[in-house]
Parts: C-alpha cells; sequence; structure tokens
C-alpha cells in the first residue's frame, strides 16, 4: 500500500464517518419536529375539548387544587459580608459533611462572624 493509497482510504473513512453523523442529525431534527407536531395537536384537542366540559353545569363542583411537586420555599440566600465564592464553598462543605445532596439543603443567610481572634 503506498502513500497516496493510506491517504485516500482515511479521506474515504472520514467521509463517511461525517456522512453518518449528518444522517443522524438530520433524523433526530426529524423526529423532534414530528414530535412537537404531535404534541401541539395533543394540546389543541386538549384546549378544544375543555371548554364543552366546562360549559356543562355541574351542581356541586370544588375547585381542584394541582400542587406541583418541588420546593415549595421561595426565600432567596442572603449573603451578609460573604463572598459568592466563600458562600458556595461553605454549602459544598456541609453536603459533604452531612452526606446530604447540595440540592436537597436549603440555606437561608450565610454570615461571616468577624472576631478578635483572626489572623
Amino acid at each position: 500500500m503506498t502513500f497516496g493509497d493510506a491517504c485516500l482510504y482515511s479521506v474515504t473513512g472520514l467521509l463517511v464517518v461525517f456522512f453518518a453523523l449528518i444522517l443522524l442529525m438530520c433524523i433526530i431534527k426529524i423526529m423532534t419536529t414530528v414530535g412537537d407536531a404531535a404534541e401541539k395537536k395533543a394540546a389543541l384537542a386538549a384546549a378544544g375539548a375543555a371548554p364543552a366540559v366546562a360549559a356543562a353545569p355541574t351542581a356541586a363542583a370544588e375547585p381542584v387544587k394541582e400542587e406541583k411537586p418541588g420546593p415549595r420555599y421561595t426565600r432567596e440566600l442572603k449573603l451578609w459580608d460573604t463572598d459568592p465564592r466563600d458562600a458556595a464553598m461553605i454549602m459544598a462543605i456541609v453536603a459533604e459533611t452531612t452526606q446530604i445532596p447540595l440540592k436537597e439543603l436549603q440555606f437561608l443567610s450565610i454570615k461571616e462572624i468577624k472576631g478578635d481572634n483572626q489572623e
């Protein structure tokens, strides 16, 4: 095999790989478009059916509360004389020490305590 043949095989191999990647990209785009169209169609069908159901009179209809899963707290973290980088390190240390995932912890405030014994 000559050097020219080796280069030709390499270029052919690269072209095959890139063609396969482009083909996969096109397939994914088509599937996404079809899925989005199906979701829109289902949403329109549900929206069309909802007014007919709502127009029917009901004697003892009680409003149903929908509860969304996830945290219910909306308080933001307050930093008192603390750098955000230091606060992030403190939160990571607390999560590691307690073996609780950081997404399950809620920090309300972090305050730097300045004392006489700081070096």
